[in-house]
């Protein structure tokens, strides 16, 4: 996605973070984080391909914003209705922007019916 936004917006900075989703309990682990001290941007957009439960996004959003950025905007391609419900609560001023919604998650939380595991597919790891 990174790709494609920079297309777009080709004289933005690029910063990552690292999280994933621990298959077990679904909490999300942050295992990457290297942002600059000082804040120089006015918004900051949150690339997630897929957004199941909402843990990782939210937790990403709550670092960028004790971070100091002052606006943060969420894109994915899918989502599922638990996940976006829970960025509204827990983020109520982010802007979400997905492409699509799907009704639930199974007991995995994985989304239904969903595309897989965007890491897995991405970084053809085993499920």
């Amino acid at each position: 996605m990174v790709e494609g936004a920079l297309q777009l917006f080709p004289e933005a900075e690029v910063y990552h973070i690292g999280m994933y989703r621990d298959k077990k309990s679904l909490q999300p682990v942050e295992y990457y984080s290297k942002l600059p001290n000082n804040v120089k941007v006015d918004v900051v957009y949150v690339l997630e391909p897929m957004i199941a439960t909402g843990g990782t996004a939210s937790a990403t959003i709550a670092l960028l914003k004790e971070w100091g950025a002052p606006r943060v905007e969420m894109i994915s391609f899918l989502a599922s209705e638990l996940a976006i419900e829970k960025l509204i609560k827990e983020h109520p001023d982010v802007k979400i922007h997905v492409c699509a919604i799907d009704p639930k998650l199974n007991d995995h939380g994985y989304i239904l019916p969903g595309l897989g595991d965007a890491g897995d597919r991405q970084f053809s790891t085993p499920h």
